[in-house]
């Protein structure tokens, strides 16, 4: 059994200068510390796989799941690359660097707390997560554009489009919606569910306990933080719902909201990891948040 712990930290958002030196500065306590990165460590292609690649010199093990804006294809970047084929060139760039994936294998965790098997997943979102909750999972075939709201037809369009126009008369501008392209899926509703059916593939071949990592919450419970509820729609999907209840979870890694806690939810431990933009961080303290602890600090 080795030392160290397992930590975890998403929404760093290095974009921002305050963002990136933080992610910079980001060391190991442990030589045997790991670090899960639950998403959104930025837009831009190759800043992205920097900062990866710096973590992975510095840490034991940094495993990373893709959260919306990794998926951005901003027009001032220089790779131009969209959905499918932009999150299979991430992958490539982290295993060049050895930062493991949710194509990779699963990794195992022995050090304090384990043996406990480390499930990066990467789902996105349907718009079936509400204002007010749940609402419903339309299982048609998606017939949007991009981001599931151009073209007619179907309940994923359908969904989508009536999610828009929520969020618009909230005074909110999903920012996905043009920036977060589904290439070559019809949308992204439908991107998701053929992602959640290879997941939950996957989940059901493990034994042992389990720590889920997703940088979209898996449950609708935590979008009643959210300030602007008519963002819930880019949240999540109902799909992973039952996650944490099927299968042996330990503890659910997420991000995205910019609301870091610790929750229980039927018993199972959730933590929100995110760092958030600096006008955010600086409501809560002079400096943006260390890493949590996943397992090996005390009682974990």
């Amino acid at each position: 059994m080795s030392g160290g712990r397992l930590l975890a930290i998403s929404d760093l958002h290095i974009g921002y200068p305050e963002n990136r030196v933080y992610a910079d500065s980001l060391a190991p306590a442990d030589p045997g510390d790991w670090l899960i990165v639950a998403g959104d460590v930025g837009e831009v292609f190759a800043d992205v796989g920097f900062v990866l690649a710096s973590l992975a010199n510095r840490f034991a093990r940094v495993i990373w799941v893709p959260g919306n804006h990794e998926l951005w294809t901003p027009p001032s970047d220089p790779v131009a690359l969209r959905g499918v084929a932009r999150y299979e060139a991430l992958v490539t760039v982290c295993r060049r660097f050895g930062v493991l994936t949710p194509e990779d294998e699963f990794p195992v965790w022995d050090g304090p707390g384990g043996p406990v098997t480390i499930a990066p997943l990467f789902t996105l979102y349907d718009y079936s997560f509400g204002s007010s909750g749940l609402v419903g999972v339309g299982n048609a075939p998606a017939t949007g554009g991009a981001g599931g709201v151009d073209g007619a037809g179907g309940p994923d369009a359908v969904r989508a489009a009536d999610a828009v126009r929520a969020a618009e008369a909230a005074g909110i501008a999903a920012a996905d919606e043009g920036r977060l392209h589904a290439d070559p899926y019809p949308s992204v509703a439908e991107w998701c569910r053929d992602r959640v059916t290879l997941t939950e593939s996957r989940l059901a071949a493990l034994d042992g306990p389990i720590v889920l990592v997703s940088h979209w919450p898996l449950i609708p419970a935590p979008l009643s933080a959210l300030r602007r509820p008519a963002y819930a729609p880019w949240c999540g999907t109902t799909l992973t719902a039952d996650w944490h209840t099927r299968y042996p979870v330990a503890a659910a890694v997420y991000g995205h909201l910019h609301i870091p806690r610790t929750a229980y939810h039927d018993g199972v431990r959730f933590e929100e990891v995110s760092v958030g933009y600096p006008r955010e961080w600086r409501r809560r303290g002079s400096a943006p948040p260390a890493p949590r602890v996943i397992l090996g600090g005390p009682g974990r």
